[in-house]
């Protein structure tokens, strides 16, 4: 297949979001090039348009860490991978998801859930690689125990609603509105807290009947850390994967001690490609089938085109949407 020698992209210009062409990169070792259908929107791509979360050493400038297309070419290593020239698959990538053509790990790719679009099967990769090594892996929920999802109905949250049901676990969320509310509970959420109208500490204690939640999921950080300590049943665990709210909080140490509580958190971008490929593994064998059967879905709020960045990023910063945001690239 001859591959043109140039693609659109989006790069960031002093904070903003720019239309420009770029060389398509030729792939590595254990990499393949993907021809993009679709890249997904996150916040951590808002983080680095704003200089706040640069991209990792070696990895593309260009944002965006979820695609979905077709494999174009195979670098060096991959000839043993499942994966051949012509697939469609969804895969995590580092950076560079904004543009016509990605380079991704071989092991970092999987294929598209039967049922779903090769479009849809871009909401995919960012939001469950997530939720599965925080909730499952390093929070080790188990079936019976119940899950506190702060922001709900966002990609993450609506991700961790359908997997923690998925595997028998009660789901409580956080969320700002009502409409929102109503959708977290339409996914399968045992109770919904509008976090503007409702104080979520006193609401978590009724609803567990004072006992507390064993898992939280939080997104916000600052001012909820020590609430969250509140909400906390003996032996739960706090993952703390994002700091909307900002990174600094005032703790009261006794309950962690007294509790056997365990703080925890982390980012995956810059994991290495054996961790990530681990997850990988894990999500082909126990998520993957669950899509194809209709048990779960990405919930998909609004698609844009790849000149509309700008649009989609003003849409997540203004967290209107209930589930993800997609760029969709051109067919030809």
């Amino acid at each position: 297949m001859q591959l043109p020698n140039t693609m659109l992209a989006i790069e960031i210009v002093a904070g903003s979001l720019k239309l420009t062409e770029r060389a398509i990169p030729k792939p590595g070792i254990h990499q393949v090039l993907i021809k993009v259908t679709a890249a997904g929107v996150n916040r951590p791509d808002v983080m680095q348009r704003k200089g706040l979360y640069p991209a990792p050493q070696g990895a593309s400038d260009i944002p965006g860490l979820e695609i979905s297309g077709i494999i174009v070419a195979l670098g060096l290593g991959t000839l043993a991978s499942p994966f051949k020239l012509g697939d469609s698959i969804c895969a995590l990538v580092s950076g560079g998801g904004y543009a016509g053509y990605c380079l991704a790990s071989v092991s970092h790719c999987l294929p598209v859930p039967n049922g779903l679009s090769l479009v849809e099967a871009a909401a995919l990769p960012e939001t469950f690689f997530t939720v599965w090594s925080n909730v499952f892996d390093r929070a080790q929920l188990q079936e019976g125990e119940t899950l506190l999802v702060h922001g709900g109905s966002g990609g993450i949250g609506t991700t961790a609603i359908q997997l923690a049901k998925a595997f028998h676990a009660k789901v409580i969320i956080t969320a700002g509105s009502k409409i929102k509310c109503e959708r977290c509970l339409e996914l399968g959420a045992d109770a919904a807290i509008n976090y503007k109208e409702q104080d979520f500490v006193l609401e978590i204690n009724r609803l567990t009947s004072s006992e507390g939640v064993n898992v939280i999921l939080d997104m916000i950080g600052s001012d909820y850390c020590p609430r969250n300590l509140k909400c906390m049943a003996n032996d739960a665990r706090l993952v703390q994967i994002a700091i909307q709210n900002g990174a600094k909080a005032e703790i009261n140490l006794l309950p962690i001690m007294l509790k056997r509580l365990t703080i925890t958190g982390s980012t995956l971008r810059a994991r290495d490609d054996e961790f990530k490929a681990n997850i990988a593994e894990k999500l082909q064998q126990k998520v993957w089938p669950l899509l194809a059967n209709g048990t779960i879905k990405p919930i998909i709020h609004a698609r844009f085109a790849l000149d509309e960045a700008s649009k989609a990023h003003e849409l997540m910063e203004n967290s209107l949407h209930i589930g993800k945001i997609l760029l969709e690239l051109p067919s030809l």
